[in-house]
């Protein structure tokens, strides 16, 4: 072989002579095309009929834009989407079906400020949507709360009791319809469940434990109480749903059966003797039977039969309860450890008084939906096999409950500690917890089980006198609790110094100057039930009470004084008058003709400056006074005489005092 042999290269290359024109390579492109523009002007034309916001974006570039990948850009979209709304409300109506799929599906969002803007644009709408409206819509951002209250992030979870909030405050009968799976996600949200391998035998009760996560920017107390609200406040809306639904099926029933004997007949005497008014009287009154079937109805959804039972059902709610009660134990045990209640004695911290009053809470409304479906008492005798040792040990060995105000602040505790400390803006109302305690647990005694539980019944009995005799100014709320106690120790314990004694407490609250409305109402509709029982002849207290003889003699002087200032509470004082001169009670009687001629003055009396209604008992109950002297027929007279009552009412007194 020779050195100058020539290679074969792969690449060979061309030399090119000068002034020669360069070949065209194999893989040129020909660019001696010619080309035309397409003009679509419908394509380029603004959309007129959406209205747009500030960044001249409009609804379905602000929904589209809820998909994109950076957080900073649905937060703006979300913004962005209030304030369209604001300034066109018209679309709620016309969107809302998407508006609720883009903005419900940002509830589990990783980005904390996205999940704010969804929650400020839920609170934004939610007024503004009626409940008819979201209905339809409402099973899919049911899904995505219970998507959100289940997540694995802390965040998540903590924003979606702001989202439940809302939804409980704005649709609460909606809400309450899917109790099962958020009853559910709630316990889910403070314990978790034992595995089950190796204990088949194992109840309910044990399966769940409270969970604690170190992680949580909230300590694990602070983080129950926020749960434990929003629980309370979901069965509160459960119970007052509950009981709503029974009065509409009365309603009902009394719609269907207008001659039902609940109905009472009003019948005029004048027309009925003058044969223009017919009384038909039927048989059993027109009443219809009611029929007590175990069947229901259930809606049919996607061809299975589903209906949610909630706590509705008496099994549903005895498994709710199992689970649920000894959490709420563990709690009460957290917030108060038996070695610090016995160190500061019974004043206890604002923070885990605050979790002792929630657990008390939801017992409660517990209790009050157990009454609902309890005909029988079966369940109330369950309650208290199950319950009444471990509230005894653990509810009433310190009771009553005070609050302990710490004056000294630490000096090193941040700015944020404090934050996240004051993370609820209601009061603690002690007085209100000690008798939400007492409430529960008189529910769980009877007449017959009173020898067993007479220590902690007395120390709760002294606990009500004392609360009645201190004086105190106690609001509508703490004073319906504290009556109904006073009402089950009596029916508890139906002797006549211990019911004496307790109504004596009840009246020296009653003197009291300068009670508020709601408090002076709720008095006097207690006083009104216990004459009502005492009037019973199957009521097992069988003597007359002096402190209720009592109550009854001042009505006529309240009423004087009362005049027209409260027409509802001088109504109210009427209609007790009236029953108690119905039933010929003589010390009402004989007060009632004392101040007779205050009531029938024609200038100023109760019976000129109340309305047409009140008037007319006020003319009925002439029949029942004793006597009719000169000068109280003389200011009747004047009644009628200037016009202060009108024809039928000055008729109807006519043929009353004929009678006489």
């Amino acid at each position: 072989m020779t050195k100058k042999r020539k290679r074969q290269d792969d690449f060979q290359k061309v030399k090119l002579k000068v002034g020669k024109k360069k070949p065209r390579s194999e893989n040129a492109t020909l660019t001696n095309f010619k080309t035309k523009t397409i003009h679509l002007p419908e394509q380029l034309k603004e959309d007129v009929t959406l209205p747009t916001n500030n960044r001249k974006l409009n609804i379905k570039d602000l929904l589209s834009q809820m998909h994109h990948y950076n957080a900073g850009v649905k937060q703006s979209a979300l913004l962005g989407l209030k304030d369209l709304l604001s300034q066109y409300p018209y679309i709620i109506d016309a969107h809302l079906s998407n508006i609720l799929s883009e903005v419900t599906a940002v509830f589990t969002d990783k980005d904390a400020n996205v999940r704010l803007a969804a929650v400020q644009l839920l609170q934004f709408l939610a007024p503004k949507i009626r409940a008819e409206q979201i209905s339809p819509f409402f099973p899919l951002v049911s899904a995505h709360l219970s998507s959100a209250m289940t997540h694995i992030t802390e965040g998540i979870q903590e924003d979606s009791l702001k989202v439940l909030d809302i939804l409980l405050e704005q649709y609460p009968a909606l809400i309450t319809d899917r109790s099962s799976i958020l009853l559910k996600n709630f316990v889910e949200l403070i314990s978790h469940q034992q595995p089950s391998k190796g204990l088949v035998n194992r109840d309910r009760s044990q399966s769940w434990i409270l969970s604690v996560n170190p992680n949580r920017r909230l300590t694990s107390q602070q983080w129950r109480l926020k749960v434990l609200v929003r629980l309370s406040k979901f069965l509160q809306a459960l119970t007052d749903g509950s009981s709503r639904l029974r009065e509409s099926e009365g309603l009902q029933e009394q719609k269907e059966n207008p001659h039902a004997t609940s109905n009472s007949i009003f019948i005029n005497w004048k027309e009925h003797a003058n044969d223009q008014q017919h009384i038909q009287v039927y048989e059993n009154g027109g009443s219809q039977p009611n029929v007590s079937s175990q069947f229901r109805l259930r809606y049919l959804v996607g061809g299975l039969g589903t209906v949610d039972e909630g706590l509705s059902s008496t099994e549903n709610l005895k498994g709710f309860i199992e689970i649920i009660i000894p959490l709420l134990i563990e709690c009460w045990i957290e917030a108060v450890p038996p070695q610090l209640v016995a160190s500061v004695g019974n004043g206890i911290e604002r923070e885990p008084l605050q979790v002792m009053q929630q657990v008390l809470n939801i017992i409660s409304l517990l209790w009050k939906l157990s009454k609902q479906h309890d005909e029988t008492h079966k369940l109330e005798s369950w309650l208290r096999k199950n319950y009444l040792i471990d509230f005894k040990h653990h509810f009433m060995s310190n009771f009553p409950y005070a609050l302990k105000e710490i004056t000294k602040q630490k000096r090193k505790e941040t700015n944020k500690s404090i934050k996240h400390c004051t993370i609820l803006s209601h009061n603690v109302d002690h007085l209100l917890l000690n008798l939400t305690l007492s409430d529960i647990m008189v529910s769980l005694a009877n007449a017959s089980t009173l020898q067993k539980d007479s220590s902690w019944i007395e120390r709760i009995r002294k606990f009500v006198t004392e609360t009645l005799e201190d004086g105190s100014r106690l609001n509508s709320k703490q004073l319906n609790r504290l009556l109904g106690v006073s009402w089950r120790l009596m029916q508890i314990q139906p002797n006549r110094e211990a019911t004496e004694s307790l109504i004596k407490a009840v009246y020296t609250l009653y003197q009291q100057r300068g009670l508020l409305i709601p408090v002076r109402t709720l008095l006097l509709k207690f006083f009104s039930k216990i004459y009502q029982k005492e009037e019973l002849r199957a009521y097992r207290i069988r003597y007359r009470s002096k402190v209720l003889s009592r109550w009854l003699a001042g009505l006529p002087l309240q009423l004087a004084h009362l005049g027209s200032r409260n027409p509802e509470l001088s109504t109210q004082l009427i209609d007790i008058i009236h029953t108690a001169a119905a039933r010929a009670n003589k010390e009402l009687l004989k007060s009632l003709q004392v101040t007779a001629l205050r009531i029938y003055d024609p200038q100023e009396g109760t019976v000129v400056v109340l309305p047409a209604e009140s008037q007319q008992l006020l003319v009925q109950l002439v029949y029942f006074l004793p006597s009719l002297p000169a000068d109280l027929l003389s200011r009747l007279s004047r009644c009628c005489i200037m016009g202060r009552l009108s024809a039928d009412l000055a008729a109807m007194l006519i043929g009353i005092l004929h009678m006489r």
